[in-house]
């Protein structure tokens, strides 16, 4: 991988690629540090650690909740809004028929969702601010300074997705993935503060530290194994005439991701066992409030150990239901036949749709499982060891690992088209 990148850099077109990516996350990474005029941050350091959905946002914002920053938002609207407009476009025969047009479909759904974003914005950021308002964060603040914080976290987060937009056309690779990528590796040395802090404290052991490195280590060896793993359906397609010409029969496959729609999911079954305890701050002196998040019988609190039981339970339904509804395994049978392929030993139409109904919940439920470990891991570190406030999570090394690979196939495909054969050896 070095040896690709260092003689890409050689590649006059690639390095202004590799020279624009590094300019505007360079942009991005000053936002972040630009706080918004007014915010107690001090108050706002309990607030994340008591909220594991908070904690995973401040985590792929970069810490830019916690700093309360212009970018506190960061991606989050548009990575919602993308969830969001996937759903709509399955539920709406008007959408899905856009996303069928070819590259001008693609181009109004990005618009719509561009919209979307914004929208989702606004609401976040309201939604930020009566979240924060209870912490003492905004105290004294009057209704010009409330929309002028409104207004400047919802142009702050425009500008993030603008900045991704820009990364994708002029850089390497996705741009919103990209920005999220490098918001995840920027907090590693807090991560080794925080265990360096705890080990002067004498609260960490170097044995704890150790085993706890090496667990990271076989961590990310598994999340590379799943991302790279699929299930290949064999096909076969029968030979046909075309024009004045017979094309012969071949064989090929349909290659099902493992963990394809993994960190969708884990992002759902937060948002679930997050909502109730969301709903309960706000009414904290309420006494269903608080057998919401203080007793140990409820699956919500997050120190009971019911709580990582729902949560994979969450997760592993969801990951089986966003596969169902991305694949469609009654169109996949419907356009194998129509182009004339069949999988060997069935048979096409009826057979086959329910062929590809039990081999995507047998992936599914692989996927949702391992997603589930990912999900927890940080719980049962957090509940049941001394490394308490590490910013780690099965979550971000996926995406972590996901958003490398994708760069890496992208950059190899770069360097094939311009018959850089030597390089890839």
């Amino acid at each position: 991988m070095l040896l690709t990148l260092r003689n890409a850099w050689k590649v006059p077109e690639l390095k202004k690629r590799f020279l624009w990516t590094i300019f505007l996350v360079a942009i991005f990474r000053i936002g972040i540090h630009l706080p918004v005029p007014g915010i107690g941050t001090e108050y706002l350091s309990g607030l994340i650690e008591s909220d594991s959905l908070l904690g995973f946002y401040n985590l792929i914002s970069g810490g830019a909740f916690s700093n309360f920053s212009i970018f506190a938002l960061s991606v989050t609207p548009y990575i919602n809004a993308s969830i969001i407009m996937q759903l709509l476009t399955i539920a709406i025969p008007s959408l899905e028929q856009l996303s069928k047009e070819g590259e001008d479909g693609k181009k109004k759904i990005q618009s719509i969702t561009r919209i979307l974003s914004i929208a989702i914005g606004c609401i976040l950021a309201f939604g930020t601010y009566s979240m924060i308002r209870g912490t003492g964060a905004t105290a004294g603040f009057t209704a010009i300074q409330v929309l002028v914080l409104i207004v400047t976290l919802v142009v702050g987060s425009t500008f993030c997705m603008w900045l991704g937009d820009q990364i994708t056309v002029k850089g390497f690779g996705n741009g919103i993935s990209i920005l999220i990528f490098v918001n995840i590796i920027s907090q590693l040395p807090k991560t080794a503060k925080t265990l360096a802090v705890g080990k002067q404290s004498g609260e960490i052991g170097i044995i704890e530290i150790a085993l706890f490195l090496i667990f990271v280590a076989a961590l990310l060896f598994i999340a590379v194994f799943f991302s790279l793993a699929e299930r290949r359906i064999p096909v076969q397609y029968a030979g046909k005439a075309v024009g004045n010409k017979v094309a012969r029969a071949q064989t090929t496959h349909i290659p099902l991701s493992i963990i394809g729609s993994a960190v969708i999911a884990i992002i759902f079954a937060m948002s679930v066992m997050m909502f109730p305890q969301t709903i309960a701050t706000i009414f904290p002196d309420k006494e269903w409030a608080m057998a919401i998040t203080g007793s140990k019988y409820s699956i919500f609190n997050k120190n009971s150990w019911m709580y990582p039981v729902c949560y994979s339970i969450f997760t592993v339904f969801f990951t089986w239901f966003y596969t169902q509804i991305t694949f469609k395994p009654d169109e996949m049978a419907e356009n194998l036949h129509k182009s004339a392929g069949f999988i060997p030993g069935i048979r096409p139409g009826e057979a086959t749709e329910k062929f590809f109904e039990r081999v995507l919940t047998r992936v599914s439920l692989i996927g949702g499982l391992f997603a589930a470990f990912l999900a927890i891991t940080p719980i049962l570190i957090e509940n049941y060891t001394a490394l308490k406030g590490i910013s780690f999570g099965g979550t971000s090394l996926l995406i972590i690992v996901g958003v490398a690979m994708d760069f890496s196939r992208q950059l190899d495909s770069q360097l094939v088209m311009r018959h850089y054969k030597g390089f890839l050896k």
